[in-house]
């Protein structure tokens, strides 16, 4: 598992999931996640390889962005691409603001 953000970003970065977009955590987790029935879901850390979640409040879930990311900015627009994603898997509309 690479490590390419501080502890500092990494703690923004679950912050703001967490904090603006729970909703979204829940859709990638049922979506790509392999835990369609999750009922919560809260972004537990984030590296280069993948975003995980604490699921129901015990299991880890870890979704792969797909690439390597190297810098913090890169993790917004693939935090969208799994929601779309996920979306798409669950067949259900993606809302257009992000």
């Amino acid at each position: 598992m690479s490590t390419p953000f501080t502890a500092d970003a990494v703690e923004a970065i679950k912050r703001h999931m967490n904090d603006d977009h729970a909703e979204d955590a829940l859709i990638i987790v049922r979506g790509l996640g392999g835990r369609p029935d999750a009922t919560s879901a809260l972004t537990s850390d984030v590296d280069g390889e993948a975003i995980e979640f604490t699921v129901d409040g015990g299991e880890r879930v870890r979704v792969p962005w797909g690439e390597t990311l190297t810098e913090r900015a890169q993790v917004r627009t693939a935090v969208v691409r799994l929601y779309q994603e996920a979306c798409g898997r669950l067949g259900i509309a993606a809302r257009g603001e992000h």
